[in-house]
């Protein structure tokens, strides 16, 4: 099997091998506008995108604010909640700058007019949370979309956990993350 326990969590190696460095420049923002369904969500997400400040609302295009009006922010699929997609393609919190995409509750976010960031789950990607045996299991699909980011990720020598290591924070806690680039630099030292 190719995984390994840290803590209560397991993470497939491949999330420990990998380097990723997003690239905007190139990729354009694909992963808010590809796939047929949204951001995974918590229920406490969930939650926050029921109720969203005019302020936000007016940093999006007329037709993203029309679709979240009539449909709302969030959709429900085989009982798991995501942010709501227009046409099954585009995140509604999409917004244009410069021709690429961005996170319009992300932005907010930073510019402090919201009090919660982008979804974790979008934060945490190209790694997905999975279940398995009852525990996290972290995965890491690989995107076409993502190439330059890998191939950044492997020029610049930035490792995909550190590159979300932020989000792996908010989620298991800075120690579990000590003790994941422990292993990790201990794996490296033993077959390196």
């Amino acid at each position: 099997m190719s995984l390994v326990s840290v803590g209560d969590v397991l993470v497939d190696k491949e999330v420990l091998k990998a380097y990723f460095s997003c690239d905007l420049h190139e990729c354009r923002g694909k992963c808010c506008i590809e796939g047929e369904l949204g951001a995974p969500l918590s229920d406490a997400e969930a939650e926050q995108l029921l109720h969203l400040p005019e302020e936000l609302l007016m940093t999006l295009p007329e037709k993203n604010v029309k679709y979240l009006r009539r449909h709302g922010s969030v959709e429900l699929y085989q009982g798991l909640q995501y942010t709501r997609t227009i046409d099954n393609r585009e995140c509604v919190f999409t917004c244009v700058r410069d021709g690429v995409t961005f996170c319009a509750l992300e932005i907010a976010y930073r510019e402090g007019s919201l009090s919660f960031d982008k979804p974790l789950s979008c934060r945490l990607f190209p790694i997905r949370v999975r279940k398995k045996f009852g525990l996290d299991y972290l995965v890491y699909e690989q995107h076409s979309m993502c190439r330059f980011a890998r191939k950044a990720g492997g020029e610049c020598q930035v490792q995909l956990i550190d590159y979300v290591h932020l989000a792996l924070e908010s989620l298991y806690g800075a120690d579990w993350v000590v003790s994941l680039k422990a292993f990790v630099d201990s794996s490296h030292s033993r077959h390196g």
